[in-house]
């Protein structure tokens, strides 16, 4: 295992890619706000998950931009992404229409899945990306996936993310190996937020890092503490160029932060650094550290900001302007039809 580094004193990206990084993770959350805001404003006076303009449950990103802004930097349209039931930093970072994300969290006919499949079931051919609320579920996928691209002797590669808790499942170990074995084209990214739902890592995983576990399938394992998205995107380099070289694949864990509950409406009862969260926010964070290095102004952060929260507001606009399924369609685009 290698724990990167992240006390780089001088960065070796160019003055345009880290105010990339930083518009990325402006944009993330600028839409989970968004999102945050239109899910509880009318869930009032009782709580009812299944009330409003957003019903069911809500998993959101705050916190984890970084994971998303320093791996998608490196990947095109055609590589496939595979994430998790709190997926939407992923899907905006790897360049999903803003437009359709919305409209499809919204159930509108606008959206990716004509509304039908909500926020923990993205599936957008255009940029390959999927996601699903079962637990593991996308590294199976990601391999098939890193197959086809391998068969078709292409540069193309697959990354398929998960939780810490999942690498518990057999579906993370079973892909470990298969991955290896056929040398597949495949970076395998594990998102440390320390919390399995309500489950303290410690509590469910004999080891301190999912890392070491590349060590038995003959992948390299790579550990990133800080949420740094500089040294995100360090590591991430180097799997996506051994990936798509033809090397197989690697394991990358990345320590990062949920700043809110595992679901909206979650009390956080069992976190007792709760009240400490917030002050390591990544996006301020990394936003001085580019100001003090002579990257950017304040001025040129707020604007990046402002920009974020524009493209923002206009999918919000246009998802909710959008039409809403009609009953008796409910079940169109859900089964085969006219076999």
């Amino acid at each position: 295992m290698t724990v990167q580094d992240t006390a780089v004193s001088a960065s070796s990206l160019t003055v345009q890619e880290r105010r990339e990084l930083l518009r990325t993770m402006h944009l993330i959350r600028s839409f989970e706000e968004a999102i945050l805001r239109d899910y509880h404003a009318d869930k009032a006076p009782a709580w009812d998950i299944g009330a409003g303009l957003i019903p069911g449950e809500m998993h959101l990103s705050a916190g984890q931009e970084p994971v998303a802004a320093g791996i998608c930097a490196h990947l095109t349209r055609d590589d496939a992404v595979t994430a998790t039931h709190r997926p939407h930093h992923m899907a905006i970072a790897h360049g999903m229409d803003l437009d359709r994300l919305a409209a499809e969290i919204f159930g509108r006919e606008t959206g990716l899945g004509k509304g039908r499949g909500g926020h923990m079931h993205l599936f957008d051919p255009d940029t390959h990306f999927s996601c699903s609320g079962i637990i593991a579920e996308g590294y199976p996928p990601a391999l098939g996936q890193a197959f086809a691209f391998q068969r078709r002797q292409t540069d193309r590669i697959a990354v398929a993310v998960t939780g810490e808790g999942a690498a518990n499942q057999g579906a993370f170990h079973e892909s470990l190996n298969l991955a290896a074995l056929w040398k597949l084209p495949v970076v395998f990214v594990v998102e440390d937020n320390d919390w399995g739902i309500s489950v303290p890592r410690a509590a469910s995983t004999a080891i301190a890092s999912n890392a070491d576990r590349a060590a038995a399938y003959g992948m390299p394992g790579i550990r990133v503490e800080g949420n740094d998205v500089e040294a995100i995107h360090a590591a991430a380099a180097e799997a996506v160029a051994r990936a798509r070289s033809g090397d197989g694949p690697t394991l990358l864990e990345i320590h990062t932060l949920r700043l809110w509950g595992h679901f909206e409406g979650d009390a956080q009862g069992y976190r007792p650094e709760l009240s400490t969260v917030n002050e390591h926010d990544p996006i301020p964070a990394y936003q001085a550290r580019l100001v003090a290095d002579g990257v950017l102004s304040d001025e040129d952060a707020a604007a990046l900001k402002e920009e974020a929260v524009a493209r923002v507001d206009a999918a919000i606009g246009f998802a909710k302007n959008s039409p809403t399924p009609q009953p008796e369609e409910a079940l169109r685009y859900v089964f085969v039809e006219g076999a």
